[in-house]
């Protein structure tokens, strides 16, 4: 259930008109990165969240909620800054208001301008926030729709991708405005991409394990190999020399890609090679961690009877427990993918 205050989280200004400004702050409204992407991305990802990792639910559902907020601040925004335009448009005489403030053929001729990279401003929508991007592209689900994987490790790591790249455009967007006000509601904006990014983090690092992403681990005989596939000047650092981040196996450094190929017949003859992990352990462990993340979704989510309301001071286990003992639910294979 969505409730609708009508103040916004932030108290959004402008200090004057800025219709070119407006213009770019659409990348935020209805671009890739924008508030709108963000609050569905988040807001598609809890569903499948919400048996296995209810926490992470509340987590998702309440930035998605600050997301639509945010949303609501960039179309406030830009809607102040079209102050003077949107009313004026729709005075369709020739006396138009507007158009006595633009003097002169010149004028008329600057504000189309500012408008052409969004046309919608002018001549669709008569100033009124579109969901487009700063070049007037519509709003698409293709941006975000990679980003429920049905893996919450996945999905986290997006997320918090996706929270890098929203605060980079409006770093951006900042260096485009000199009006005081906007600049207070910009950072503001990016400021909670920054809290945002580091809930998302403390998030994934309370699902362990967490990598690699999903249930199947890596092949050892693979998984530290760094191939030299270029020429020219070569770089050595932690992505390439030493230890592994998360597997802690020891790099192997592969000058020559193409003898190396040659030699191990396209890598059918490879062994492990700077690991302790054997094929042998890696299944075992695939088989373990299938049996966990199974049995993570069979109990919180019994086949049967399905509300999604629970009863008041109820629990998942509980109802879990009690549909069991009345026999309304069947058991559920738990011997892992």
């Amino acid at each position: 259930m969505f409730y609708h205050v009508k103040e916004l989280q932030f108290n959004a200004r402008v200090s004057k008109p800025d219709p070119a400004f407006a213009t770019l702050l659409l990348e935020q409204f209805g671009g890739a990165n924008g508030e709108l992407a963000a609050a569905l991305r988040y807001f598609g990802q809890a569903f499948g969240a919400r048996k296995p990792y209810p926490d992470k639910y509340d987590l998702l559902m309440d930035i998605a909620t600050e997301e639509f907020s945010h949303l609501e601040i960039v179309g406030a925004t830009i809607q102040m800054l079209l102050t003077g335009i949107n009313g004026d448009l729709k005075n369709a005489a020739d006396n138009s208001e507007i158009m006595k403030l633009l003097n002169g053929k010149g004028a008329k001729e600057q504000m189309i301008h500012e408008g052409m990279t969004a046309p919608q401003f002018l001549v669709g929508s008569a100033g009124t926030p579109a969901y487009t991007n700063t070049q007037g592209v519509p709003w698409t689900a293709a941006y975000i729709n990679g980003d429920c994987t049905g893996d919450l490790t996945a999905d986290l790591r997006s997320d918090i991708a996706a929270e890098s790249r929203a605060k980079m455009v409006y770093e951006y967007l900042l260096q485009f405005t000199n009006d005081p006000y906007v600049k207070d509601t910009l950072r503001f904006l990016m400021t909670r991409e920054v809290a945002h990014f580091q809930m998302f983090e403390a998030a994934l690092g309370t699902i362990q394990p967490n990598f690699p992403p999903g249930v199947l681990q890596s092949d050892p005989r693979y998984s530290n190999q760094y191939f030299n596939m270029s020429t020219g000047n070569d770089f050595s650092g932690p992505w390439n020399e030493g230890q592994t981040s998360q597997l802690a196996e020891n790099y192997q450094y592969v000058e020559d890609p193409i003898q190396y190929i040659l030699e191990t017949h396209g890598l059918m003859q490879q062994q492990p090679m700077g690991t302790d992990r054997t094929p042998e352990r890696v299944d075992a462990m695939d088989r373990e961690l299938s049996g966990i993340r199974s049995e993570e979704i069979n109990v919180a989510a019994p086949i049967g009877e399905q509300q999604w309301d629970e009863p008041m001071g109820e629990s998942t286990n509980e109802k879990s427990k009690r549909k069991t003992k009345s026999g309304k639910s069947g058991k559920n294979d738990q011997s892992g993918l």
